[in-house]
């Protein structure tokens, strides 16, 4: 199932001008598409570990590459498939507490960068208006994220859509 941050990650990309999005996850996802994800991958049909896969596709690894599911694996993934001398890793998504995050030292050196962030870095004061902007402009397409509508007497169904990975957001229509 990929999830929503990845989704809004692949839709930011877009909207920053990548021209090549790849998505990595061990589900394939219809919707991946929608959001602006061009090629995706499956480690599970790999018997290389990810960053070698990336580094194969891309002919030395990504520009950038985005963390969302807070699995120190795919943290470690995410930082070793970007580019030597100027590929940067952005960890988004949450690891357990005690969780360790290892990499070989050169993965340093040879000017890779590391960087982590709670809620994208957003500051509603001085980001907002640009965002409303962009959603007005029709440049941020918010109503990709919805994927479901039912009435307030199915509220139950939008947490089964929700749970099961059938879906992102879903309206709940208030009764008349």
């Amino acid at each position: 199932m990929i999830s929503q941050s990845i989704l809004g990650a692949a839709e930011g990309a877009r909207i920053s001008g990548a021209s090549r999005i790849i998505g990595v996850d061990l589900n394939a996802n219809r919707l991946a598409k929608k959001f602006g994800v061009t090629e995706f991958m499956n480690p599970k049909d790999h018997d290389k570990p990810v960053h070698e896969v990336i580094a194969e596709m891309t002919n030395g690894g990504v520009d950038r590459s985005v963390e969302c599911t807070g699995s120190v694996s795919a943290m470690i993934s995410a930082f070793e498939c970007v580019h030597d001398g100027w590929g940067v890793a952005v960890l988004v998504g949450v690891p357990n507490k005690d969780d360790a995050f290892k990499t070989h030292p050169m993965n340093v050196l040879n000017e890779r960068t590391l960087k982590g962030t709670f809620f994208g870095n957003y500051k509603p004061r001085s980001d907002l208006p640009s965002v409303v902007e962009k959603y007005m402009n029709k440049e941020l397409e918010l109503e990709k994220f919805i994927t479901h509508e039912v009435p307030f007497s199915e509220i139950n169904k939008a947490f089964e859509f929700m749970l099961s990975g059938a879906g992102l957001r879903c309206i709940i229509k208030m009764d008349a």
